[in-house]
């Protein structure tokens, strides 16, 4: 992923609970709430260093997490495909409509629609 915050809030939706406490709490406040490594450091009452450490372990347990189980990318790549088979549901209808003026296909394929607009909220 190119952007780094989108990238990691997307790990952590995903993965998050496999954090410990203090890490899901540097991660909130580093990329949530966009505290610097010294607010937090202040904040939480350890060194500015001990907050990069910690964001650092918890990136890592992210991407990890995801390089062994890959449910970030296979949920872009769902994505994707029910974006295409809404795009081909669409097109049939519009052939539906200029060719066949078949009832029954349209409302099939009204429902297809729905149904992949559904499952790609």
């Amino acid at each position: 992923m190119k952007n780094k915050p989108f990238e990691m809030c997307m790990l952590y939706d995903f993965y998050g609970e496999l954090l410990t406490e203090k890490q899901k709490e540097l991660f909130d406040l580093y990329y949530n709430d966009d505290l610097s490594l010294a607010e937090i450091s202040e904040h939480m009452g350890i060194t500015r260093q001990g907050v990069r450490d910690g964001i650092m372990r918890a990136e890592h347990a992210l991407r990890s997490t995801e390089e062994k189980l890959k449910l970030v990318a296979k949920y872009g790549q769902t994505q994707a495909n029910l974006e295409k088979l809404a795009d081909i549901v669409w097109e049939m209808r519009g052939i539906n409509n200029v060719r066949y003026h078949d009832p029954k296909i349209a409302e099939l394929c009204d429902q297809a629609f729905q149904i992949a607009r559904q499952l790609s909220e």
